[in-house]
């Protein structure tokens, strides 16, 4: 496996020297601001450079290359595998009836016998990203390792903009499906959060709108909480996010909050909370969520083992990057800290992480985790 890094930043591009061959490339993953990635000057440079590639486009809230974090700029990394196939599909959400069945017809285009992982890259606002994952783990019987994240907005969540081969667009997935028996796939995914006050259960919702908690209002309830952070809202939601255990799992999700319904006292959540589930509130440890970039990056190699990765994806949620601040680089760097010097980094700040919770799991929707998702070709 070969790879070659542009960085496209205050409307210039950075190429770093590679010894990649640009027309036998056959995947590109570009990640950049919504208003940079549906620039259509860089489709132009990224299909005159890479002829023969498929070329993926994602809009985020936030660009990573190496060990450093950017905004406004769009990360392109090109990827010349030496014995592995990709397909890559694309679908739209007004071509299909649901979230779910955009995820079941995305699985059923690109199933084979000699599939080792799916990365995807989603929409993230048109699409229900519990309802997508729900879709591509129907038939997944074998336990295919499915990783990914959903697009960003900054902190917007106005927009985003994914596409392949095209200038991106609203409500598109796409999903790469990689082949052969020569690619090692590892991935983890940790968010280092701490919760606080009592456990309480849901007892009305509507797929990942939340009503009521202990038959009481969502919102007020929530409110109480808050503190100083009410008038900041559906912002500072993002500083708060819900620990939720889903009937009767050991494990437990995170979900964060999109948006709120001062009418119908509602939260819009970026996954569902079904009725009868438990949460509680978290709040963030600055450390803890550092560190856990480097519980990701370590369970990653629990499936690749002495291996060392030439490629890594990660995909973090843009509520770390607000709390973070300043420090948001040492995420990265923790990361890369287990990882290697060695290996390409790339990745995004997303709406919504997907990742298995462990080797020959289900994957599943996150929110605010360091997802982390390793190629290495042996």
């Amino acid at each position: 496996m070969k790879t070659n890094q542009h960085h496209f930043l205050n409307g210039k591009w950075k190429n770093q020297p590679s010894e990649i061959n640009a027309e036998k490339c056959q995947l590109v993953l570009a990640f950049g601001s919504s208003d940079c990635i549906v620039n259509p000057e860089v489709n132009i440079f990224l299909k005159s450079t890479y002829p023969n590639a498929n070329i993926v486009f994602s809009s985020t809230a936030g660009e990573i290359i190496n060990d450093a974090v950017y905004d406004n700029s769009v990360v392109v990394t090109a990827i010349e595998f030496e014995k592995t196939v990709i397909k890559c599909i694309e679908t739209n959400i007004n071509q299909q009836s649901n979230s779910f069945e955009t995820g079941l017809y995305l699985m059923s285009q690109l199933a084979a016998d000699d599939l080792k992982c799916i990365f995807i890259i989603s929409d993230g606002t048109f699409i229900n990203g519990t309802e997508l994952v729900a879709g591509f783990n129907k038939n997944n019987n074998r336990h295919i390792p499915i990783t990914g994240g959903l697009a960003g907005d900054a902190a917007r969540f106005e927009k985003t903009f994914t596409g392949l081969n095209n200038v991106p667009t609203q409500g598109n997935v796409i999903a790469i499906g990689f082949y052969g028996n020569d690619m090692l796939i590892g991935h983890g995914s940790f968010g280092g959060w701490d919760e606080f006050g009592q456990e309480r259960v849901i007892t009305k919702s509507d797929k990942n709108v939340l009503y009521e908690i202990d038959g009481k209002n969502a919102l007020d309830l929530y409110k109480q909480y808050l503190g100083d952070y009410v008038s900041e809202l559906p912002g500072s939601a993002l500083l708060f996010p819900l620990s939720i255990k889903v009937n009767g799992s050991d494990k437990n999700l995170v979900r964060t909050i999109l948006s709120i319904n001062e009418d119908e006292k509602s939260m819009t959540f970026a996954g569902n909370l079904p009725e009868g589930s438990k949460v509680r509130l978290m709040k963030a440890d600055f450390d803890k969520i550092i560190e856990a970039s480097s519980t990701a990056a370590t369970n990653s190699f629990t499936s690749i083992k002495t291996h060392r990765p030439g490629l890594t994806i990660l995909v973090s949620c843009v509520g770390r990057k607000l709390i973070l601040q300043e420090r948001i680089d040492e995420e990265v760097e923790a990361a890369r800290s287990i990882l290697g010097e060695k290996t390409t980094i790339t990745g995004f700040y997303s709406y919504g992480e997907i990742s298995p919770f462990n080797v020959g799991s289900q994957c599943e929707l996150h929110n605010q985790t360091m997802t982390i998702t390793t190629f290495t070709e042996v």
